[in-house]
């Protein structure tokens, strides 16, 4: 088999690298990565396995990050303080990760192609002075990955995935216990009741207001550095990337939004990328429609079969049906530096929860 690291996903045709991204999920698809590509933050690059006939069989993006601004993905924050990796294996965005290998490959062939995926990783981190890690993979990818790395995995969140049985929104709500069946149908129809406004479209036609709502939401959660003008910058690319594909449904007072809810089907699932809304607004379960409610409607009308609701929350999202899995990093250690043979292994009581095995 071969690797390489190559410098554009451009450079790999989207339905070959489709073929591997599409089970994995919507932040390693060919757009995403592609639209990540102009993120200033980050030098992107791409490491590549293929078979002696050309076939792609493993992949994973890299980024080289200069200034990270998601506090969530900077290893001062969420790693212990021996490790400070500068460059990211895998996704970058979206608290969704893992390695790509072709659908298909037997257990050996696997492990032989994420151990090479693994060696252009190091490479590359080598050449930049620093190491890598692979921040929030799914309890699966943390599994086959784990062997290769020294540093045991951390736990670092939760995820949460809502099932959609059957074909209609009403299938979901019978898929409920029975209080919550009550409690879901209440919030459906005291929002309808309120009579709000509700639009839906593409994020290419509403950013600038969907911006100013989500720079109130980061701002209110700490994060200060996430002002109008870096909210409207980011959801403009994000628009310009995926195009069509970035749906939103919002909710209207007169010609002013109070909310919005942004995400995309792919694959087999509705992805929820962002929701925001006027907590000074009195539409009543407004926040539950735009995160659950409205999206599932829309999600059972495109023909995906779950919900990615992610992390936090989890208690509230479990009562709406959710299921519940780890989100983990590995971390790599430079020879002989810092973290190095011989360092201690220093357990954070994040990494508590014993890891699942593939």
């Amino acid at each position: 088999m071969i690797t390489s690291v190559i410098e554009s996903v451009h450079e790999v045709p989207a339905a070959e690298w489709e073929h591997l991204a599409r089970p994995a999920g919507l932040y390693l698809s060919h757009r995403w990565l592609a639209g990540e590509e102009e993120d200033p933050t980050a030098t992107c690059a791409y490491a590549l396995v293929r078979d002696p006939d050309g076939v792609l069989l493993a992949a994973a993006p890299l980024y080289l990050v200069r200034d990270e601004p998601n506090d969530s993905y900077r290893p001062e924050t969420v790693l212990p303080p021996h490790l400070r990796p500068r460059v990211i294996a895998g996704a970058r965005r979206g608290y969704h990760n893992t390695p790509l290998t072709a659908p298909g490959l037997d257990s050996g062939r696997r492990e032989d192609c994420l151990a090479l995926l693994q060696g252009a990783v190091r490479a590359f981190a080598d050449r930049h002075g620093t190491t890598h890690w692979w921040p929030y993979l799914t309890t699966t990818a943390a599994a086959r990955l784990a062997p290769l790395y020294p540093e045991p995995a951390l736990h670092l969140e939760d995820d949460a995935l809502i099932p959609l049985p059957g074909t209609g929104i009403d299938d979901y709500i019978s898929s409920l216990p029975s209080q919550r069946r009550v409690g879901v149908r209440r919030e459906r129809r005291l929002f309808a009741s309120a009579g709000p406004v509700v639009r839906r479209q593409v994020l290419a036609d509403c950013f600038e207001e969907a911006a100013v709502l989500l720079a109130g939401h980061q701002q209110d959660h700490g994060h200060d550095r996430d002002g109008v003008g870096a909210m409207t910058g980011l959801l403009e690319r994000q628009a310009a990337a995926m195009g069509s594909e970035a749906r939103v449904v919002a909710a209207y007072d007169g010609p002013r939004m109070t909310g919005f809810c942004l995400y995309y089907h792919y694959g087999t699932t509705t992805w929820i990328r962002a929701v925001a809304l006027d907590r000074d607004h009195p539409t009543p379960h407004l926040y539950f429609n735009l995160m659950y409610y409205l999206p599932v409607e829309d999600a059972y009308a495109h023909g995906t079969a779950a919900l990615h609701a992610g992390m936090t929350t989890i208690e509230a999202k479990r009562r709406r049906g959710a299921r519940v899995s780890g989100l983990y990093a590995l971390v790599d250690r430079r020879a002989g530096g810092p973290g190095g043979p011989g360092a201690p292994r220093v357990r954070t009581p994040r990494d508590r929860r014993p890891l699942p095995s593939a």
